[in-house]
């Protein structure tokens, strides 16, 4: 079942377990309950210290779990984790088999004092590149927490189910039954959602850290390339990341970054984050900035204030909070956000195999949305508020080959309709006749570009009439010792090379901004005539 130089990388990652792992599957006679057992028994011939037994009472069926032998340490799978989640199961064997999970000893030992009594579900796609972030997150509290239940359950195997809990996005998290949350999150949110004391805790640990010389605010492109050129300098660099990776995690295929053909967005955060952590960079996970607190007089550290409350100084700061999807701002939009209206075509489209959806925009991101779809759903709407698409013409010639999109131009979305509690339609203007007219469908997929991240910025530095946070050539703002980068800025064409290069220089400028500073020298950087002196 496994591809040969799949099953050797397992094989390789495999010798890590430290202890006995047994693997319990719930099966019966249907056509996947026959495909996991394969797989199963493909794994367990990978290493001796694995083992099966198809026993397992669950009502799910096909699902399994993952046992250190002997010990109430398990996780569970309900389906067959391929596709992105591959990934979760190799972690997910690892970790029940002894190998430590990539967490702090802090947070480690956070998770494990826990009290409680907590079962997690996590309703997931495999063709979702947010999902394997939130299932890997949760089997690790598990892992650390035994009075954490886990169960990652493929929707497209359990379509019943995902009726009944009316789960129309995933990752979708539910707590005892009852819903937790939506979308990617990490081990830190989840605990700071567990723990009740965990936020005060932070807020005074972050308080307490020392001035930074270049605190990076952003875990994007633009924030890693910033963080990891500042760091090179020697100088005591920061980054406040509500996620690593930012933007890009949500992108699914990346064919421009050059040097390299193909990647995908998943891949190309997890690779950021491996190189800002390859230097000493002070990384801090999950915090949102809430209001940027220029110096009170030349010398003073600018500040920076948490969404917790904590607030960092600095002596310079790059700004790098990029941007996130633009809504349409009609009624319904909110009311139907995740049951129905979602944002994410590759996470979400397999939740409407067979049924009627939209796609609202007509530039790449919403033609290569259709044209994705297109094969998972009944039939793609295309709605374009302009008189022709603008997309790429490449793009244009396949969607236009797809026998079950229609394109509507010239549309004006005006309302999304439901029952309450899902989608049943949309409402739009013709354009050209001013006529309103009505598209029963399931499902909106919203691609019309993008919103800069800049709304706790208002009032501290120059914001363009678009929101976007204005710099010169050298990436510095309105606000001395302040310099941004990447989506949020006004430099033109949004694009993740781009970015990462405005990052650089921001983080350059930064550095020239702090040696200019007599009275301020960086603490671990040396002036150029003392450099060459020594």
């Amino acid at each position: 079942m496994l591809e040969p130089d799949l099953k050797q990388a397992l094989q390789s990652y495999l010798q890590k377990l430290e202890q006995p792992v047994e693997l319990v599957a719930s099966l019966d006679d249907g056509e996947k309950s026959a495909e996991l057992r394969e797989l199963l028994r493909e794994i367990v011939s990978l290493d001796p210290r694995l083992s099966l037994r198809e026993d397992g009472d669950d009502a799910r069926r096909p699902s399994f779990r993952i046992r250190r032998t002997g010990t109430d340490v398990e996780v569970a799978f309900a389906g067959i984790p391929l596709g992105h989640e591959f990934t979760s199961l190799v972690l997910a064997l690892l970790q029940v088999g002894g190998y430590p999970p990539k967490v702090s000893p802090e947070l480690a030992e956070q998770v494990r004092a826990l009290q409680g009594d907590w079962s997690f579900e996590t309703f997931m796609s495999l063709s979702c590149h947010s999902c394997p972030d939130t299932v890997q997150a949760l089997n690790t509290l598990s892992v650390l927490n035994p009075r954490i239940r886990h169960v990652a359950i493929d929707g497209a195997l359990f379509p019943q189910e995902v009726q009944q809990r009316e789960v129309m996005a995933v990752p979708s998290v539910f707590l005892d039954g009852k819903p937790f949350d939506q979308g990617r999150m990490s081990v830190e949110q989840i605990v700071a959602r567990l723990d009740s004391g965990a936020a005060q805790r932070e807020a005074r640990e972050l308080d307490a850290r020392e001035v930074f010389d270049v605190l990076v605010v952003g875990g994007g492109p633009a924030g890693a390339a910033a963080a990891i050129y500042a760091a090179r300098k020697g100088i005591r660099t920061g980054m406040l990341a509500e996620r690593l990776g930012g933007q890009v995690a949500d992108t699914m295929s990346i064919e421009n970054l050059i040097s390299v053909p193909y990647t995908e967005g998943p891949r190309l955060s997890a690779a950021l984050e491996q190189h800002v952590q390859a230097y000493e960079v002070d990384v801090m996970r999950g915090q949102q900035a809430a209001e940027l607190l220029p110096a009170a007089a030349d010398g003073e550290p600018i500040g920076l204030r948490l969404a917790g409350g904590a607030t960092l100084k600095a002596r310079s700061v790059v700004l790098a909070t990029g941007a996130r999807w633009r809504n349409m701002n009609v009624p319904g939009e909110q009311e139907y956000r995740n049951k129905g209206v979602t944002y994410c075509p590759h996470c979400d489209g397999p939740l409407f195999k067979g049924k009627r959806v939209a796609v609202i925009g007509g530039g790449n991101s919403g033609v290569e949305a259709a044209i994705d779809l297109a094969g998972v759903v009944e039939h793609v709407t295309l709605l374009e508020y302009d008189a022709q698409l603008r997309a790429d013409e490449v793009l244009q010639r396949k969607l236009r080959s797809l026998p079950n999109v229609r394109v509507i131009t010239q549309a004006q979305t005006t309302e999304v309709v439901g029952d309450g509690s899902k989608v049943q339609g949309l409402l739009y203007t013709d354009r050209a006749s001013g006529a309103s007219q009505r598209l029963e469908l399931q499902g909106v997929f919203v691609q019309i570009g993008l919103l800069p991240n800049s709304e706790w910025l208002r009032g501290a530095v120059r914001l363009s009439a678009r929101g976007e946070v204005e710099v010169d050539a050298r990436g510095a703002t309105s606000v001395p010792g302040v310099f941004a980068a990447g989506d949020v800025t006004t430099t033109p064409f949004k694009q993740i090379v781009i970015a990462m290069g405005e990052g650089a220089k921001a983080a350059l400028s930064a550095f020239d901004h702090l040696i200019r500073q007599p009275a301020q020298a960086p603490a671990d950087a040396k002036a150029p005539a003392e450099a060459q002196a020594a």
